[in-house]
């Protein structure tokens, strides 16, 4: 699947790479919250998190709002379950319905307001990601 990327994208993604040494392979600009997100190569996250979150803190503060990293994933199901963290995600499935492929999180009692994120946030991007990287129509938490 082809992800489109706006300038203002790339030219973020080029900036992150650069001062975290980290491959990102998508970027979405969230200009309502303040945030940008970045989806992260599968086993950079901890690189781009850095020691006690000193990269990210300086990605951060370059862009002068909040980052937050989502680690890349071969898998749909892989992928929900890192775009819902630091939630605790026991199982995520995929079922096609209706209205397209859903993926249904089984997530930790404890964790359902991380995997919401406040006011919605961390679900929103998860189901934004998780429709621009494996076309899924909706992204669903459930509790395990």
């Amino acid at each position: 699947m082809t992800i489109s990327l706006s300038d203002e994208a790339r030219r973020a993604i080029a900036l992150a790479e650069d001062v975290a040494d980290v491959t990102v392979t998508d970027c979405v600009l969230d200009d309502e919250h303040d945030r940008v997100a970045f989806v992260v190569a599968a086993g950079d996250i901890g690189k781009a998190i850095g020691t006690d979150g000193q990269t990210v803190e300086r990605i951060e503060d370059r862009f002068g709002r909040d980052v937050t990293l989502v680690e890349d994933a071969p898998t749909p199901e892989g992928f929900v379950a890192n775009a819902l963290a630091p939630a605790a995600v026991h199982e995520v499935t995929i079922e096609d319905r209706e209205d397209g492929l859903i993926a249904v999180a089984d997530v930790d009692e404890r964790d359902i307001g991380a995997a919401i994120g406040t006011d919605g946030r961390r679900i929103e991007l998860a189901r934004e990601l998780a429709a621009r990287h494996f076309e899924l129509a909706d992204v669903e938490v459930v509790e395990a």
